[in-house]
């Protein structure tokens, strides 16, 4: 444990609040009793302000610990500090330069210093001790090149009693006595002393000479012992200076005292320390010499040491007052001290850094570049420092253009200047601005001049400033600290100075932490501080948002001519933070309009102003149109007026009547019953049908029962209340679903506060909790199990309420799911309201399911043309939600920012997923620019290469759906039935090799997909506006699939051996294509009943590979596929659609009996089936030739996310292959994608343009290369944990072990989603991770490489740790003693750790691994 940790954990326990500044992330601090702190930890960068935060939280009684990595930071909080001083407040400081770190010496009541890491860990204690119990603020120093070294420590509860805030606090007490009462306390506590000065030298003797240092000094120290003439005096305490203490030490022998600090830099003639010794030693007679000298590195001999000191003694003798500071051992050189070299640039800021190298190549001069410190030093860095070059590099360039002048005005004479330098000096004029004409005409002229100069003064004046002919693109780079004073960093300078130079001001305040600023220091909107000036370009950027945008408004800044301002968005707060929360906070900023998106160009006489963020402009446009609305109406009829405002009062007047009749009617129901409210928490809905079920039958016994969302209910509110039932789920590890979390919130304060909230009251509460005991199912994890219900029950009562019915607790692992705790717990309800005699005689109504929805959709029509209409919500009913499934289109909204918009009072950020049908994922390059510009058009600017072989469009608002899919259908591409209880898009192998082959099955996947389409219109009636003929008498028929269409979804694919990379087995039906002895196709072998989807937990469920039925020649293929479908249609599970999947009627009815009921559908038997082998189920990479001559390359597509990212332009590198490619798009099923029938012509320019974008890089490991991850957060609706944003970052650390073993080139499959549902196929993967809650997966193991044996349950409940070190020797083992050829999944099995999957029944048998390996229970 570092030092630096070793301060923290002291911080942490001791302290409230903890605020880590330019320290690495670290995991909560663990007490010793196994619980987490309770003190609330903040992390910042090292250039952000801790100011606002102090003064936020310095509050009396509550101790604030500010940890610094970098004694710079100091600076930022001098204006704060002196009114911190009375505030028990803890800075410790880990310093390079002693000089910085003593700037807070004169506002700070305490300044301790340490030398040592006993000393260090002492003070940190002492330093705790003292702010609580004097509350006053203390600073604690200590080198940061102090070592690590095994100490003594105090456990938790020691540290905690020794630092707990004092009950009564003296006021008459001195800064010295609270010093001394603190000092006693700690030593009695650590059992070591503490002392604010310490003396070292040999007894009894009458030294000569003193030195002074600051802290231990271990090596004087040996020294001076050996020589009686000198004495050491160690001081810890600089502040208040215990100048009696210090006194007590110097013997009255003593004639010369010299104090050593290692202070390199000397600010100022006399350094704090000196001062305060010359200050102590003021009224001693007679009074000795106090001489100033620099502590530096000392050599490791003590005898070494003693010479340097008599060496130092005697140099000072002789030494003027005026001379510099001799001194002791030798000054560290930059490396050796600690202090930086260079200022580096943040490791998250290369991304702009980067961005900016990528536009502008040779051109960039970054004016305060960090390298520039190493020459002009730190002034490099400061604004006024860039501003100043780049003053004087603009009058160097017009310096030179003068020359250029005056040389030509020289021309007259031919024996002056050339025609031909004549040319290119008026030529360079021109294009002078030019970024690549200006430099090449340029080394034209310098070389014209250098070989016959002209006799001319401007000649040597031009070749002096040569260096300016090019036109660079200048920029300073500052961070969001420029923002605070406007005119001290230098940006006011910029703006008034009309310089042709751009500023990028990176921000990176997170925006989760936007709040905790101080209102009397507030940062200034830099943007339109500058727009007010006019001539000025102004850009707010966020390149983890818009990567177009970033690069538009980049380029504009160079090119405006005057100064720029590009506001860049990077939220972080440290070096570590992983680029996934950099992506979420930006999201979070983005969404909610925290962090608008626009440009602001002058130049741009007509529109100058671009505002590009998607949420502000969807909420000003709406705005806009209600205004333009009523302004036409009210202007083209002003009758219109009159008639608009009267009505409000006759609708006002039918409410009034319509509320008066509910609550008659309210009043007679509870004159019958008594008054029930049930709220509810759900998160998937399950709580919620179980509370309106309540609330049913309720009022069927005479309750006067409400329905209520927990949220929507206040506590005030809730106290009025008589009887309440509480309904709620569980959420992630024990957590509270959404729309509970802030009832759970409210009552925990209350609890902890000691309020008795209902006591008095005459509320009456019972609970009834859902959940599923063996979710988490090691022992550490059982309290996971209905803990939202257990806490809100015992909360209650804590709070005051009475209970009358004892708590409910359903469990999905009971026979009969959570209706089995339920059925037990409200019959005690009933009795309690006193109901339970009650006879319900009328029927209990029916819930409404997928199977009602769709008979009553009329063909899939629902409402939702009258849905789209009504822009009052984003969003669809939720009928109409599931309908639209049928149409290709799954509603969602941004879960990164759902808690934001609900705290906000508004409704989620709905949009909308789109999923093209394109069977056998073939597409034109026209079709892909389509596809691409509908992405930039209509959704989030990126789009998913699906595990379907299709395209995915996300974040598609409402009024965007119809125009998308209009656009969809004039590419010649569709999204009926790409989702919904139909046959889905069909997949087909991708085949880069075997071109003939791909040709014929390519098309049998087409017309299998044309063969299944539902019928209706509905499709064309409600996106293409395409009406019925003769209205109503025209009626909508499906003769495959009838009025219900199918129990649950339905897939096809078609493998062709030996490569299985649409996995074949796992979809509802497969066909693996059989070549005859030409290679032409043959037949099919036919599989049926594959299947992924599961519930975690539920037994009942489980994934399944598909069984080998038999064979079919191929025109018989598309009626086997057909007669499949039916038999599903007509005896699969409607009832419930966990177990609606063609697997599961399979099994229920028995391969031999749904294999009969196929045939004979048919009117023939299947012929059996042919040998085939499959060999692999992963994308083969790089170049290969068809067998027509043909080319192709595959690309690796990182889980299919087709996007513009920092040193990753694949969209517009795509979108640039598209515009000259003359052959096809194929889309794999492992979401990459093959630059498919490239001519030998076109192949140099394919080539070039897939180099340019780096999309011909293949130098991935090979786990990479052959994982796959579905796209969960923040979109998809099922998620339970990160999936496509995660998993590049696990393989990051996975590959490195595979690297330590020599694995990179080997291929493992490794998978990940979200939810169980199995959108990525991991049960059949090598490794494979499914998401159970945020940072929680289920691990599984043992799956087939072809495709063909299923994985099984390694360990129910994984975070990454864990992840990490499973893998790490299960890796090293396999690298080991894998057999020839034998593949991880193979091998996991063979050594033992999982059994063999050989049915879907059997995927739970030997769950949790095998022997040695078995998860502990």
């Amino acid at each position: 444990m570092s030092i630096v940790d070793q301060v923290s954990r002291v911080a942490t326990v001791s302290s409230t609040i903890v605020i880590n500044q330019g320290l690495s992330l670290r995991a909560p601090v663990v007490l010793n009793n196994g619980e987490q702190t309770k003190s609330q930890v903040t992390n910042i960068s090292s250039n952000a302000d801790a100011g606002p935060l102090l003064s936020q939280h310095a509050l009396p009684g509550q101790l604030v610990t500010l940890n610094l990595a970098d004694s710079h930071s100091l600076f930022n909080l001098l204006p704060v500090l002196p009114g911190l001083s009375n505030s028990p407040l803890v800075i410790n400081v880990a310093y390079f330069n002693l000089t910085e770190a003593l700037a807070p010496r004169s506002v700070v009541p305490f300044i301790l210093h340490s030398s040592t890491p006993q000393q260090v860990y002492d003070h940190t204690l002492l330093a705790s001790r003292l702010a609580s119990r004097a509350s006053r603020s203390v600073l604690h120093l200590f080198p940061s090149s102090t070592p690590a070294s095994p100490i003594q420590q105090l456990d938790d509860t020691a540290i905690d009693a020794l630092t707990k805030p004092a009950t009564e606090k003296a006021t008459s007490q001195t800064d010295l006595e609270y010093y001394d009462a603190a000092v006693t306390e700690t030593s009695a506590a650590t059992g070591r002393s503490l002392q604010p000065v310490s003396f070292a030298g040999a007894a009894e003797s009458s030294p000569r000479t003193v030195f002074v240092t600051l802290g231990a000094q271990s090596a004087i120290r040996d020294a001076v012992l050996s020589d009686p003439s000198l004495h050491l005096v160690e001081v810890s305490l600089l502040r208040p200076f215990p100048a009696t203490s210090f006194n007590q030490q110097i013997s009255p022998s003593v004639t010369k005292v010299i104090v050593l600090e290692p202070i390199y830099k000397q600010p100022i003639k006399w350094t704090p320390l000196y001062l305060d010794v010359v200050g102590a030693l003021q009224d001693r007679e007679p009074r000795p010499a106090v001489k100033s000298a620099v502590l530096g590195s000392l050599p490791a001999s003590s005898s070494d040491v003693a010479s340097s000191l008599s060496k130092l003694s005697e140099d000072l003798e002789q030494q003027s007052s005026t001379s510099v500071r001799p001194v002791l051992g030798q000054l560290p050189s930059s490396e050796d001290s600690g202090v930086p070299s260079t200022i580096s640039v943040p490791k998250h800021e290369g991304s702009y850094t980067k961005l900016l190298e990528h536009l502008f190549h040779e051109r960039l001069e970054v004016l305060n570049d960090p390298s520039l410190v190493s020459q002009l030093g730190d002034v490099a860095t400061r604004p006024e420092f860039a501003l100043g070059r780049a003053r004087a590099l603009v009058a160097d360039r017009d310096s030179l253009i003068e020359a250029v002048n005056d040389l030509l005005d020289a021309a007259g004479s031919a024996a002056v200047v050339s025609k031909e330098l004549h040319d290119s000096l008026t030529k360079w004029l021109t294009n002078k601005d030019d970024p690549r004409l200006s430099e090449k005409i340029g080394k034209e002229i310098v070389e014209s001049l250098e070989k016959h100069p002209p006799a001319h003064p401007s000649t040597a004046r031009i070749l002096e400033l040569k260096q300016h002919f090019p036109a660079t693109s200048r920029w300073i780079i500052g961070s969001d600290a420029w923002s605070y004073d406007l005119g001290a960093s230098g940006l006011h300078h910029l703006i008034s100075s009309s310089l042709n130079v751009n500023i990028l001001l990176i921000d990176n305040t997170p925006y989760t932490t936007r709040s905790e600023v101080d209102p009397s220091k507030r940062k200034k909107d830099a943007g339109l501080y500058a727009m007010n000036y006019g001539e000025v370009f102004v850009g707010s950027i966020a390149v983890y948002s818009s990567y177009s945008q970033s690069l538009q408004a980049l380029m504009e800044a160079d090119k405006f001519k005057g100064p720029s301002v590009v506001l860049a968005y990077l939220p972080y707060e440290t070096e570590n933070t992983p680029a996934l929360t950099v992506l979420k906070e930006t999201k979070l900023a983005i969404d909610t309009g925290y962090w608008p998106l626009y440009r602001w160009n002058p130049a741009r006489e007509d529109e100058p102003f671009f505002l590009e963020s998607e949420a502000v402009k969807a909420d000003l446009q709406e705005f806009l149109d209600r205004q333009n609305h009523l302004s036409q109406l009210t202007k083209s009829k002003p009758e219109l007026a009159t008639e608009l405002v009267s009505s409000l009062g006759t609708k006002l007047q039918e409410a009034r009547k319509g509320k008066a009749k509910q609550a008659y009617a309210d009043l007679l129901n509870s004159m019958e019953g008594p008054p029930l409210l049930v709220v509810f928490a759900s998160d998937g809905g399950n709580a919620e049908k179980l509370a309106k079920r309540l609330v049913n039958r309720a009022k069927a016994r005479g309750v006067a029962a409400r329905l209520a969302v927990m949220d929507s209910v206040p506590l005030d509110e809730l106290k009025q209340e008589q009887h309440v039932a509480f309904v709620t789920s569980t959420a992630g590890q024990g957590e509270a679903p959404q729309n509970g979390r802030d009832t759970f919130r409210a009552l925990n304060a209350a609890a902890a506060r000691g309020d008795h909230l209902f006591a008095g009251t005459s509320i009456k509460y019972s609970v009834f909790g859902m959940g599923d005991s063996h979710y988490w199912p090691r022992p550490e994890d059982a309290g996971y199990y209905n803990k939202p219900a257990k806490d809100l029950d015992a909360r209650l009562e804590l709070l005051g309420a009475e209970r009358v019915a004892g708590l409910g607790l359903g469990d999905d692992q009971d026979a009969d799911g959570p209706q089995t705790g339920y059925k037990l717990w409200e019959p005690t309800l009933w009795k309690a309201l006193g109901v339970d005699s009650v006879e319900v005689l009328e029927a209990e109504p029916e819930p409404i399911t997928n199977e009602n929805i769709k008979i009553a959709s009329n063909y899939l029509r629902g409402t939702i043309a009258e849905g789209l209409k009504d822009t009052s919500t984003g969003a669809l009913s939720a009928s109409d939600g599931q309908l639209t499934k049928f149409h290709g289109i799954y509603e969602q909204d941004d879960r990164d920012i759902r808690d934001e918009r609900k705290d906000s009072g508004l409704e989620p950020a709905y949009s909308f997923m789109i999923r093209v049908r394109m069977p056998g994922g073939v597409c034109d390059p026209k079709q892909w620019l389509a596809m691409d510009r509908i992405a930039d058009e209509h959704g989030n600017s990126t789009f998913k290469l699906t595990t379907r072989q299709t395209f995915q469009f996300h974040g598609v608002i409402k009024r965007h759906l119809k125009p998308a899919i209009q656009d969809i259908n004039k590419a010649l591409l569709d999204t009926i039935a790409a989702c919904g209880d139909v046959n889905r898009n069909v997949l087909c192998s991708s085949l880069p090799d075997l071109s003939h082959l791909h040709a014929q099955v390519y098309e049998y996947s087409k017309s299998i997909s044309e063969h299944l389409l539902p019928s209706t219109t509905a499709y064309h009636e409600i996106w293409l506006d395409k009406k019925l003929v003769a209205g109503d008498a025209v009626k909508d028929h499906e003769p495959l699939y009838g009025a219900y269409y199918l129990p649950r979804k339905f897939k096809i694919a078609i493998a062709v051996p030996p490569t299985n990379d649409v996995d074949v087995f796992a979809n509802d039906v497969g066909l693996i294509a059989i070549a005859d002895d030409k290679g032409n196709l043959a037949g099919f072998n036919v599989t049926a009943g594959g299947g992924m989807g599961v519930t975690h937990s539920n037994k009942k469920t489980y994934p399944r590979t598909g069984d080998v039925l038999g064979f079919c020649t191929p025109d018989q293929a598309h009626l086997v596929a057909e007669k499949i479908m039916l038999t599903q249609r007509d005896n699969g599970n409607r009832a419930d659609r966990k177990n609606a999947r063609l697997k599961y009627t399979i099994d229920r009815m028995g391969l031999d009996n749904f294999k009969a009921e196929v045939e004979q559908r048919l009117g023939w038997q299947l012929a059996p089936a042919r040998p085939f082998e499959f060999t692999s189920n992963i994308d083969k990479f790089g170049w290969t030739t068809g067998h027509n001559g043909k080319h192709h390359f595959t690309i690796f597509i990182e889980n299919g996310r087709v996007q513009d990212e920092p040193g990753k332009e694949f969209k517009t590198g795509l979108q640039e292959i598209a515009k000259v490619h003359r052959g096809t798009f194929r889309l794999t099923a492992n979401q990459h994608l093959i630059l498919a029938d490239v001519d030998d012509a076109d192949l140099p320019e394919m080539k070039r343009l897939l180099s340019k974008y780096g999309l011909d890089n293949l130098s991935y490991s090979g786990l990479r290369l052959s994982s796959s991850a579905c796209v969960a957060f923040p979109t998809c609706g099922l998620a339970m944990a990160e999936s496509e944003r995660y998993l590049p970052i696990l393989i990051d650390k996975v590959e490195a072990i595979c690297e330590e073993n020599g694995l990179r080139n080997d291929s493992i499959v490794m998978r990940m989603t979200g939810c169980p549902n199995g959108c990525a196929r991991p049960y059949i993967a090598e490794i494979a991770f499914v998401g159970k809650a945020p940072g929680s997966y289920l691990m599984l193991l043992g799956g087939g490489y072809h495709g063909q044996r299923l994985n099984k349950i390694y360990r129910e409940n994984v975070t990454e740790p864990e992840i990490l070190a499973i893998l790490r020797p299960m890796i090293k083992r396999y690298a080991l003693e894998r057999h020839e050829g034998e593949h991880f999944g193979d091998f996991v099995i063979r050594a033992g750790y999982i059994s063999a999957t050989k049915s879907g029944k059997e995927w739970y048998d030997g769950m949790g691994g095998e022997g040695e390996n078995r998860a502990r229970s």
